[in-house]
């Protein structure tokens, strides 16, 4: 859990500090906003390649291993002074939380019961939540306190805390053994919807939430120290999210990804329907909080439920949809930026998401059959 907190709020931590870095490393907006483009990208890159390649090494092993490079990147992060050290030490984190989201679902899985598994899944998801709820407000206010480096230099301090505890107390145990090797339900036309709903839901999400600092300012009217707490409205509502649909995920799986995905689709026509009005604004962030969370959560745990091999190697797939939706989402920002400004880019996002909530609903409606299928054994 703490890992996944230090691996998202590295992730999205520039979201909140764009106008920072842009000014202090004199580069326009966009060039920073693809620095989440780029993380994405290589990580839906290589996200099966390296799973692939460490199938055979313990899962305590690989998780020492990416947390090495972590926190090794965010020193880096932390003493850069170019937009080329920051770029290099942002895909260097990027290829450790490739490998890091393909392992560390099933490492903390095979746990536990296989009856857990969505519990288990929502639990890891709070760790990785936090960094929304606190991670990156807390990241933004000290950026601009103390500099846009100084919370990578904390992330450093957390990642090298993380890496002593996987090193000392995570149990080594020889891959592919045991029930969370492998899926509970295998389905490959449910697998292949997860995907396309995770990929799709990615790009809806960070089409317009990569400029969300530049939204909250210059569409909404906050001043720029408003962000941080408004971000924190957000991390706040997604920890809500997780704690309403995590007991449910085992029970009813597919609901648990089809309502925050329509809950996502709302908010993000919301913000570009009435951005200009503050209440408004704070309460659809909240609604996007609420489903953004949740879908990640519940795709995780569909996943590992309808694998049709290796659970390493579908979540590595799963991991790299997202990104793949990531990195497309900030993209397409940039892209769009021009013509339809801050504000439009909540409508474009909107757009995919709806397209994933089609994609989706024949599964809600009972389609694949065997999806809902229990555990046949371990």
């Amino acid at each position: 859990m703490l890992a996944a907190f230090t691996f998202n709020s590295t992730e999205n931590l520039p979201v909140g500090l764009l106008a920072d870095v842009s000014r202090d490393l004199r580069v326009p907006l966009a060039a920073v906003g693809y620095l989440v483009t780029g993380y994405g990208l290589t990580v839906a890159v290589f996200s099966l390649p390296l799973a692939r390649a460490t199938r055979a090494v313990p899962h305590r092993h690989v998780l020492g291993g990416v947390l090495t490079v972590l926190v090794a990147a965010s020193l880096a992060s932390a003493l850069a002074g170019s937009y080329g050290v920051l770029l290099a030490a942002r895909l260097a984190t990027a290829l450790a939380q490739a490998l890091f989201w393909a392992v560390m679902g099933p490492a903390a899985v095979g746990l536990f019961p296989p009856s857990r598994r969505g519990r288990v899944i929502g639990l890891l998801s709070v760790g990785g939540s936090l960094a929304t709820a606190l991670g990156v407000p807390a990241g933004t206010w000290l950026g601009r306190h103390a500099g846009w480096q100084a919370p990578f230099a904390v992330l450093t301090v957390l990642g090298a805390t993380a890496l002593v505890l996987v090193a000392a107390c995570l149990p080594v145990s020889r891959p592919g053994t045991g029930h969370a090797a492998y899926g509970a339900a295998p389905d490959r036309r449910a697998f292949a919807v997860v995907l396309a709903t995770t990929a799709l839901s990615g790009t809806g999400a960070y089409t317009g939430f990569t400029y969300i600092e530049t939204f909250l300012t210059h569409v909404s009217g906050f001043s720029g120290a408003a962000v941080s707490p408004l971000l924190f409205v957000f991390g706040v509502a997604a920890l809500a999210g997780i704690a309403a649909a995590g007991p449910l995920l085992d029970r009813l799986p597919w609901t648990m990804l089809a309502v925050p995905v329509a809950l996502q689709t709302a908010a993000m026509l919301g913000l570009w329907a009435a951005g200009g009005v503050r209440w408004v604004t704070v309460v659809m962030l909240a609604l996007l909080g609420l489903a953004v969370a949740p879908v990640v959560m519940a795709a995780q745990a569909l996943v590992l439920r309808v694998a049709p091999g290796r659970t390493e190697t579908a979540v590595a797939a799963n991991s790299a949809a997202f990104n793949t939706g990531v990195a497309l989402g900030a993209l397409t920002g940039g892209l769009t930026l021009p013509l339809v400004a801050v504000r439009g880019t909540f409508l474009v996002g909107a757009l995919a998401t709806a397209v994933a909530l089609v994609l989706l609903s024949p599964a809600v409606r009972g389609t694949p059959p065997r999806v809902g299928a229990e555990p046949s054994g371990g």
